[in-house]
């Protein structure tokens, strides 16, 4: 559909933040006729094209097949040293060198308009870039989410690494500290061990706390078989670098660390940071409905980590094509399908969020653990299955290493949680979305048979530790 320029306004829509979030809402929006334009104040593709998602997966990618190799009798004997430079070679090669040209390109052939500088709210319907103002009849907000430094005394001075600057390293240190046990840090642990890094991870909690505890308990086993010292319950009180470049980490205890470089993976919040809600009387951490629309107006919708509903890539990504769709539909007068699993909501966002922990065993989980789901109320009852019984798992790997769990509402007899934890489990994990969304019942699931051997055999094992329906 080619779109037409109101009169009225530069735009129908202005989009604040070239992410992937907020690509998609461009282009859902421009599809159905919306003239529109996307902010940008560093590289089009965002956060996860050059700093997160790609570059840290093509970091792990070549550890990964290596060590899946040597657990296979006849490969093993066939492998030798990674090579480092190699890898970060590949790794450079996903963020096309830190250039953004090709996104850009991609910009402008879908009809979308390209703003380069840092754009923030003026107003209602008026967004300010370079001095110059913009009206538009909608704004959407993008602008992801930032990394959270914690209150440690020398930390913010010894200028460590954030997960942007190990996603984008150019070397290897050789002794590399990182503070914090959630998914960044792990998966940086596994992807420096395996470049050659002596890791040490420093975790106040159990890993990967906000999964079942066995997923943690297998990931923290893997990296000390890796090599890995993994402190779990170490709480830094002081840092400081040295004027040799090498940083001392003091524990809590007394205990010091020395490394070469220290990585801070303890989490990231929406970036709210000037986008000039004040100047609509908006809070920091504006309020959405299910549509993305912004409590209080009706024009501002703020898409993807920017709004706090699920910090993962792929649900922004959800969010953004429901927003681009309904933006379109309101400014277009078309009918507007609003109400739960329609086409202009992200209801996946309160009961089946998928996310998938790139370790090595990977941990794959969507929906609610066992003590989130006893938390809100449900009547549940939860089953576990050791994965590396099932046949397809012993065929994958020799010593395959790995858990299944299913959690399963009784009253309704539905599953609304399940965690897979195991070499390449992160391909069980839609499977187990699929499920939840269709709200397929336990009765309904034994007729779904699982291929033999593969590694979803594991379904029909987790179906019989529940037991077959009367």
């Amino acid at each position: 559909m080619t779109a037409t320029k109101n009169p009225t306004y530069d735009y129908d829509l202005i989009v604040i933040g070239a992410g992937p979030v907020g690509e998609n809402v461009a282009d859902y929006a421009t599809r159905r006729g919306l003239h529109t334009a996307i902010v940008e104040s560093e590289l089009v593709g965002g956060e996860c094209s050059y700093w997160a998602c790609m570059p840290s997966k093509a970091l792990l990618r070549s550890g990964h097949a290596i060590r899946a190799a040597r657990r296979l009798p006849g490969a093993r004997e066939a492998i030798g040293a990674i090579d480092a430079p190699a890898v970060l070679a590949r790794r450079t090669a996903f963020t096309s060198g830190w250039r953004d040209d090709g996104q850009a390109a991609w910009v402008e052939s879908a009809g979308i308009g390209l703003i380069r500088g840092h754009g923030h709210l003026a107003g209602p319907r008026r967004v300010e870039v370079g001095g110059r103002i913009y009206s538009a009849r909608a704004v959407a907000l993008t602008t992801g989410s930032i990394p959270v430094l914690p209150a440690i005394p020398g930390l913010a001075e010894a200028a460590p690494w954030g997960t942007r600057e190990a996603a984008a390293a150019d070397h290897v240190p050789p002794r590399l500290i990182i503070i914090g046990g959630g998914v960044a840090g792990t998966e940086f642990a596994f992807a420096f061990s395996s470049l050659g890094s002596q890791v040490t991870v420093l975790s106040r909690d159990r890993l990967l706390e906000r999964e079942e505890p066995f997923a943690g308990e297998l990931v923290a086993a893997a990296l000390s078989d890796e090599g890995v010292d993994v402190r779990i319950g170490a709480s830094p009180a002081r840092v400081g670098r040295h004027r040799d470049g090498s940083v001392t980490v003091t524990l809590d205890d007394g205990a010091e660390l020395d490394a070469d470089e220290l990585l801070v993976a303890t989490g990231r919040r929406p970036n709210t940071d000037d986008l000039g809600l004040d100047s609509i009387g908006a809070s920091p951490l504006p309020a959405v409905d299910d549509t993305m629309l912004v409590s209080g107006t009706d024009w501002l919708y703020a898409v993807g980590d920017v709004n706090g509903r699920a910090l993962l890539t792929h649900q922004g990504k959800y969010q953004a094509r429901a927003a681009g769709e309904v933006i379109a539909a309101r400014l277009n007068g078309a009918p507007v399908h609003d109400g739960p699993w329609g086409a202009h909501v992200a209801t996946a966002d309160r009961s089946a969020v998928p996310r998938v922990v790139f370790s090595d065993p990977e941990v794959a989980a969507v929906g609610l653990t066992e003590a989130d789901a006893e938390t809100a109320g449900l009547n549940v009852r939860a089953v576990e299955y050791d994965l590396g019984q099932v046949a397809g798992a012993a065929l994958h790997a020799d010593g395959y290493a790995g858990r299944a769990k299913l959690v399963v509402d009784e009253d309704r007899r539905v599953i609304v949680g399940a965690t897979f934890v195991g070499q390449d489990a992160a391909e069980l994990v839609h499977a187990a979305t699929v499920a939840l969304v269709g709200e397929v019942t336990i009765d309904r699931l034994w007729h779904a048979v699982p291929a033999y051997p593969t590694l979803s055999e594991v379904w029909l094992r987790l179906l019989e530790a529940y037991g077959r329906p009367d």
